[in-house]
């Protein structure tokens, strides 16, 4: 039996390459579809994304927090959301006891320049429950006299002593 393409196909190795090119333009990606808040933290690093990416799952760990998401590809990391005053991480937001003092960080680790990422860490809590809004709908950035807020600074303090500073942001 013989299938006719809509299309001429003049080279095979051409329609591989094609069909290679494709699925290396995946737009799958672990992210979230919105954007980091403008007030979150924001630093940049002398370090790939890959590795900022890989040293947040350990950093997290370090400080009690449980990593929900984690992809060293898209250079994403997501907490799950963890009481800061119990010291102990949901995975079910309907566990949370103490909304305003539970918070969630999420990275994103985006290529800079060659060899230089700009993380932005964002941490943030729910002050209420509505279940007819989007979870994002209902955050709040942490405000800075909060645990949460420093947590995430010193998550971002121990990636500047690790990595260090571009020389024109010392």
């Amino acid at each position: 039996m013989r299938y006719d393409l809509p299309f001429p196909l003049r080279n095979p190795k051409s329609a591989i390459r094609l069909c290679v090119l494709l699925a290396a333009c995946t737009p799958v990606t672990t992210r979230p579809d919105f954007k980091p808040d403008p007030r979150a933290l924001v630093v940049v690093l002398n370090a790939r994304p890959e590795r900022v990416t890989l040293e947040l799952e350990t950093l997290l760990p370090a400080e009690s927090l449980e990593v929900e998401r984690l992809n060293v590809r898209d250079g994403y990391v997501e907490t799950s959301w963890y009481d800061a005053t119990r010291r102990r991480s949901y995975r079910h937001p309907r566990d949370i006891a103490d909304l305003p003092a539970t918070v969630k960080i999420r990275c994103w680790a985006d290529p800079w320049v060659p060899g230089q990422t700009r993380l932005t860490v964002e941490p943030v809590y729910r002050p209420r429950v509505d279940p007819s809004r989007t979870e994002r709908d209902l955050e709040v950035i942490v405000s800075q006299e909060e645990e949460g807020y420093k947590i995430a600074q010193r998550l971002v303090d121990k990636l500047k002593e690790r990595f260090g500073l571009p020389k024109a942001a010392q």
